[in-house]
C-alpha cells in the first residue's frame, strides 16, 4: 500500500524528527528526469532507513523575482499545477514534501543559514541529492564546495545528479518539455514526461455559451502561466465516469466571446451526459488540432468547432481506447 505524503509548509517539522534523504528542486512536470532522481532518493532512503523527501519552492524563485522586479516576461511557463506536481511526486514513493513559500525572507537567508534552518533543523537531512550546478542562499552565493563543507560539519552526505538523458542521449529537462508544449508537439512532450500531457482541475461554472451552439463544455481553470500552446486539442477526461470520456477542448482566452485574458480549458465531451460541476477531473491531451482564432461571428466559429469535433471523432474511431 502506498504511504501517505506528508506536506510541510514550514520547517522544522512539527510532528517528526526522523532522519531524511532529500532532493531539492522545482520538479515542474515531474518528467522522466525527475522520476529517475526521485527513484534514487527512494532507493537510498530504503537502504539507509531514512525518510524519502523532496524540498520544493512555491512560487518558482524565478517567478518571485520576475514579479518583484516587474518583469513578467522573465517568468517561466508552468508545465504542471501545484496539485499535479504533488500528485506526481507522491506516485514515486516520496513520503515527505517540504513545500517552502519562496518570499523575501527565504531569499535573504545566507547559504549557511539556509542549510542550517531547512536541511539540518528542518528535515534532519543525512543524505542530499542535488544538481552539479546547484546554488543556494542569498544571491545564490552557496555552491557545491560550500555544501560539501557544511555537510561534513553537520553530518550529511552530498550526492550529485548528472543530466538524465533519453534513449538517444538527449537531455530530459523541464525546459525541453516547455518547448515541446509551446509548439504543440504532444508526442515529444509525452516522450519526455513518460505519459501524455495532462492538466487536472475542478469543473467550474462558465457562461453556458457552448450549450446554445450545440457544444456544452466543462470549464476547468488552468495555471495562468500554462506552458501548453493555446489552441484546440483532442482530449480524454478521467474521473468523471467509470471509464475515460473522449472529447475536444479549447485552451486559451476565448478571443471571440471574451476579452478578460483569463486562460480557461473548455472541454466538450462526446456522447455522454455527466454531472461534473465541482468534481476534480484530469484532462489528457492527445493531439493538437489548430491554434486559437478570433472569428468574425458566432456562425463562423460554430462551423470551425464542427470541423474540430469531426476531426476528434475520426481520431477516436481510428485509435479507439
Amino acid at each position: 500500500m502506498k504511504s501517505a505524503l506528508k506536506i510541510y509548509r514550514s520547517l522544522p517539522r512539527h510532528d517528526d524528527a526522523s532522519p531524511s534523504a532529500v532532493s531539492i528542486g522545482n520538479f515542474d512536470g515531474v518528467h522522466r528526469g525527475h522520476q529517475t532522481i526521485l527513484a534514487r532518493v527512494a532507493q537510498v532512503a530504503q537502504e539507509r532507513h531514512l525518510t524519502p523527501s523532496v524540498m520544493t519552492f512555491h512560487p518558482h524563485p524565478r517567478v518571485y523575482f520576475a514579479r518583484a522586479g516587474n518583469r513578467p516576461e522573465l517568468m517561466p511557463t508552468q508545465i504542471s499545477s501545484l496539485r499535479d506536481k504533488i500528485w506526481g511526486i507522491q506516485r514515486l514513493h516520496i513520503r515527505q514534501l517540504a513545500l517552502m513559500r519562496f518570499n523575501q525572507a527565504l531569499a535573504d537567508l545566507s547559504a549557511e543559514d539556509f542549510v542550517k534552518h531547512t536541511l539540518v533543523q528542518g528535515l534532519n537531512t543525512r543524505w542530499l541529492l542535488v544538481g552539479e550546478d546547484f546554488r543556494f542562499g542569498h544571491r545564490r552565493t552557496g555552491d557545491i564546495d560550500l555544501l560539501r563543507k557544511l555537510g561534513r560539519e553537520q553530518g550529511f552526505e552530498i550526492d550529485l545528479i548528472t543530466d538524465v538523458v533519453d534513449e538517444n542521449g538527449h537531455r530530459i529537462s523541464s525546459s525541453e518539455v516547455r518547448t515541446a508544449l509551446a509548439v504543440g508537439n504532444l508526442a515529444h512532450a509525452e516522450h519526455l514526461l513518460g505519459h501524455p500531457y495532462r492538466i487536472s482541475g475542478h469543473v467550474v461554472h462558465g457562461k453556458k455559451l457552448g450549450r446554445t451552439l450545440g457544444y456544452p463544455t466543462l470549464n476547468v481553470n488552468v495555471p495562468q502561466l500554462c506552458a501548453a500552446r493555446s489552441g484546440i486539442y483532442i482530449v480524454r477526461a478521467y474521473d468523471l465516469a467509470d471509464h475515460p470520456l473522449n472529447g475536444v477542448a479549447s485552451l486559451g482566452v476565448r478571443p471571440t466571446v471574451d476579452n478578460n485574458g483569463h486562460v480557461l480549458l473548455e472541454v466538450h465531451l462526446f456522447d455522454c451526459n455527466v454531472d461534473a460541476y465541482g468534481k476534480l477531473t484530469r484532462i489528457e491531451f492527445l493531439k493538437f488540432l489548430r491554434d486559437e482564432e478570433t472569428f468574425p461571428d458566432l456562425p463562423t466559429m460554430t462551423a470551425a468547432i464542427d470541423n474540430d469535433a469531426r476531426q476528434a471523432r475520426d481520431y477516436f474511431a481510428l485509435h479507439g481506447l
